[in-house]
């Protein structure tokens, strides 16, 4: 077995993952917001990365072919996750509607623990574009590799995630002094809103074309 062709698995699915993940979606979002505010920051990202590796090893052993043979799971995975991005959306915009509210900074005591995990699987596991991404795509394009190298190819994928979230999450800390302004909090909450919304519309708009 020699090294260059896992390597080049490796950097392939580094570079592959990156480029998926690095976008302005639910997740990247909700981690964003959570960094701001400096609550169970740990928590968050560690559950982004953990479920992302999770999706992505689900891809790369062949479940993608698996969901986009159901339609009736694309379906309810299309139609769940574009209606919970619209709510959190419109919770989104209330908040743009009274930034006063919000503070850049704190102890985590306005939002529990519990409730930070469980709106970090929800972000994950009801979102459609997750599993586009990592089940689909990822595993879709693992097909390229064989034998180790395409699960060297799946952890290369896999770094990349856990490097994105970690990152987002305690780098957005250094922005706190912009976001120490209700301003700034109305303009941030007011893109998730809109973020949320066009991704909702996007979902509704493709099992339509369907």
């Amino acid at each position: 077995m020699q090294a260059y062709p896992l390597f080049e698995a490796a950097l392939t699915g580094f570079l592959i993952g990156f480029g998926l993940i690095v976008a302005i979606g639910a997740q990247n979002a909700f981690v964003l917001r959570q960094g701001l505010l400096r609550r169970h920051v740990l928590a968050a990202t560690t559950v982004c990365a953990l479920s992302d590796a999770l999706l992505i090893l689900a891809g790369v052993a062949g479940l993608g072919t698996l969901v986009q043979s159901s339609p009736r799971l694309l379906t309810v995975a299309t139609l769940g996750g574009a209606a919970f991005l619209a709510a959190y959306g419109l919770l989104a915009a209330r908040r743009a509607l009274h930034p006063g509210v919000l503070v850049a900074a704190g102890d985590g005591s306005a939002r529990g623990l519990k409730a930070t995990l469980a709106a970090a699987l929800a972000f994950t596991f009801l979102n459609p574009h997750v599993y586009l991404d990592t089940v689909v795509l990822v595993g879709s394009l693992s097909g390229q590799f064989s034998g180790a190298a395409k699960w060297v190819f799946a952890a290369g994928a896999m770094t990349a995630s856990a490097l994105w979230f970690y990152g987002l999450g305690f780098g957005a800390r250094l922005l706190a002094p912009v976001f120490a302004r209700p301003a700034a909090w109305r303009v941030l909450d007011g893109l998730i809103a809109l973020v949320m919304w066009a991704i909702a519309a996007s979902l509704v708009a493709s099992w339509l074309r369907a």
